[in-house]
C-alpha cells in the first residue's frame, strides 16, 4: 500500500523551510505551476484556502476545447494553442481524464449563423489543429437525429459535426496537484495566505498561523487574485472583473452520441453535454461583482440555462423539476468595459511592487501553457513544456476478476493506471449506492491519499457521488 499523506509533516515543512516558489491557490494554473517548477528542480510551496480546485477549476463546463466559439472574436492564436493543448491532454498528458467528444453544432433557419459560414468556419477550425481533427463536416438533419435522438429538427437547415473532448475537470486538478507532490513539492489545502511581506508569507490554517519564507512568489488564486494582489499593495486597482457561468444536470442522455452545442447571439453557445449518464446544460454568461465565495444559482440563471438550451432541444426534455443539481463558477477576466460574452478569454499577468506575480483568466485547456508563461517570469530559464504524463495516464492494470465491469471502468476513468490502488481497503469494492458505480475504497482512498478533509472534499471533488 501506498503511504498516506502526512498533513502534519507538510505544515512542518512549510513552517521551517526555505522555497524558491511559494503558489497561492491550487487551481488547475496553480497546480500546474506547483509541478512545473517542481520538475525544473525547484523547491515549492502549493496552498489554498480552501480544497485544491475548489472554485472555478471544478465548476467548468468540464470541456477541453478548441474554442470553435472564438473564431468569431479572432482569437485564432488561442484556437491554434488551444489545440495542440487538447491533442497532448488527450494522448499524452492525461488520456484517462481527457477523452474526445463529439459535437454537434446545429444551423436553425433564423439563427445567427448560416451553413456556407458555418463551412467556412469548420474549414478555418480545421485548419488551425493542423487538419488533425478525426471527424469534422456538415451534415443533413436526419444524421443529426441520428446522433442525437432529441435534438430539435423543426427549421434546420444542416448541422456541423467535429470533435472537440471532455474531462472530470476537479480530478485533472488532483492528478496536477499529486504530480507536484511526487516531484517533492509541499502541498497544503485549506492554508490561507493572510498577509505578504517580501520573501514571507503569514498562512493561517485553521487556528494556527504559520510563517513561509520563499525566494519568489505566484499568485494564482483565481476570482480572489485581486484580493491577494491587496496584501502585497493595498488599495492596487484591480486587473480583472468575473462572469458567472451556471450550469444544471438532469435526465435525458439516452442514444446520445454526440454533444449539443447550439449558437447563440453575441457569438454564445448553449452545451448540452452527456456527463456521468446525465445531461449538463449550460453555461450563462453575466457579470458578478460580489464576494466570489458567495456565488450561487438564482432562479433566473435557471431559467436562462433551460430557455436557452430549447433552441435547440424539446421542452419535454428540459422540465424544471428534472433537474437534480445546478452549480455556479466564475470566469476570471482582463478587467475592462461591455459585455462579459464578447471579453476576449487570454490570461493576465502582473508583477507587483514586491514581486510577486500574479495570474488569471485564461481557459483550463491552455492551462498548461499559461503555467509556462509564469515561469517564464521568474530569474533563471523557464521550464520547457514537455508532454510527459500525469499520475494515472500509464497502462491499465488488469480488471480484478471479482469487480464488476462498470465499476472497473468508472475507476480507471477517474484514476487511470492507478485504479487498483483504491481497492487495497478492506470493503473497498462495495458500492456506496446500488445505482452508481462509486465504491467505499474512493472515500478512504481520499483522505489517505487525496489530502481530503471534509465531506464535500470527497463527494464534489474526488469522486461523482455529488
Amino acid at each position: 500500500m501506498v503511504p498516506a499523506v502526512n498533513r502534519a509533516r507538510a505544515l512542518e515543512e512549510l513552517s521551517k523551510s526555505h522555497f524558491d516558489l511559494l503558489v497561492i491557490g491550487a487551481g488547475i494554473v496553480g497546480s500546474r505551476i506547483a509541478y512545473d517548477g517542481s520538475r525544473a528542480g525547484l523547491r515549492v510551496a502549493l496552498v489554498d484556502a480552501g480544497d485544491f480546485g475548489h472554485a472555478t477549476s471544478s465548476a467548468s463546463s468540464k470541456l477541453i476545447h478548441g474554442g470553435l466559439r472564438y473564431l468569431p472574436m479572432g482569437d485564432l492564436a488561442l484556437i491554434r494553442e488551444a489545440h495542440l493543448e487538447r491533442i497532448a491532454l488527450m494522448t499524452r498528458v492525461a488520456p484517462h481524464l481527457v477523452r474526445p467528444l463529439r459535437f454537434l453544432l446545429p444551423v436553425y433557419g433564423g439563427g445567427p449563423h448560416r451553413t456556407a459560414l458555418i463551412a467556412a468556419g469548420l474549414f478555418l477550425y480545421a485548419a488551425l489543429s493542423g487538419f488533425r481533427e478525426a471527424e469534422i463536416q456538415v451534415v443533413r438533419p436526419a444524421r443529426a437525429h441520428d446522433l442525437i435522438p432529441a435534438v430539435q429538427l423543426r427549421g434546420m437547415r444542416s448541422a456541423a459535426l467535429y470533435e472537440d473532448a471532455q474531462t472530470h475537470d476537479s480530478r485533472l486538478v488532483l492528478a496536477t496537484v499529486a504530480g507536484a507532490a511526487r516531484e517533492g513539492a509541499v502541498v497544503v489545502n485549506y492554508a490561507e495566505v493572510t498577509a505578504l511581506e517580501k520573501g514571507l508569507a503569514h498562512v493561517r490554517v485553521g487556528r494556527e498561523a504559520l510563517e513561509v519564507s520563499f525566494e519568489h512568489a505566484v499568485n494564482a488564486a483565481g476570482p480572489w487574485v485581486d484580493r491577494v494582489r491587496m496584501l502585497e499593495h493595498p488599495g492596487c486597482a484591480p486587473v480583472t472583473r468575473l462572469s458567472k457561468g451556471v450550469h444544471v444536470l438532469m435526465p435525458g442522455v439516452k442514444d446520445w452520441q454526440a454533444a449539443l452545442a447550439v449558437p447563440l447571439p453575441r457569438d454564445r453557445v448553449a452545451f448540452a453535454v452527456p456527463w456521468l449518464g446525465m445531461l449538463l446544460l449550460g453555461t450563462t454568461d453575466s457579470e458578478y461583482e460580489g464576494d466570489p465565495g458567495a456565488v450561487s444559482v438564482t432562479d433566473e440563471d435557471v431559467e436562462t440555462v433551460l430557455k436557452e438550451a430549447a433552441r435547440g432541444l424539446p421542452p419535454e426534455l428540459l422540465r424544471r423539476e428534472h433537474i437534480r443539481y445546478s452549480f455556479a463558477g466564475l470566469r476570471v477576466l482582463p478587467v475592462g468595459e461591455g459585455d462579459t460574452a464578447l471579453a476576449r478569454r487570454g490570461h493576465v499577468v502582473h508583477v507587483g511592487s514586491k514581486g510577486v506575480v500574479s495570474v488569471a483568466g485564461g481557459k483550463l485547456t491552455t492551462h498548461r501553457q499559461i503555467a509556462r508563461d509564469v515561469l517564464r517570469r521568474l530569474p533563471g530559464k523557464p521550464p520547457e513544456l514537455r508532454h510527459d504524463s500525469l499520475p494515472g495516464a500509464g497502462p491499465l492494470p488488469p480488471r480484478p476478476e471479482a469487480l464488476e465491469a462498470d465499476v472497473w471502468t468508472h475507476l480507471t476513468h477517474l484514476y487511470g493506471s492507478e485504479a487498483d490502488r483504491v481497492l487495497v481497503y478492506p470493503g473497498a469494492a462495495e458500492r456506496i449506492h446500488p445505482e452508481g458505480p462509486d465504491v467505499w475504497g474512493q472515500v478512504l482512498y481520499a483522505a489517505e491519499q487525496e489530502w481530503a478533509l471534509t465531506p464535500d472534499d470527497v463527494t464534489r471533488r474526488r469522486t461523482t457521488l455529488d
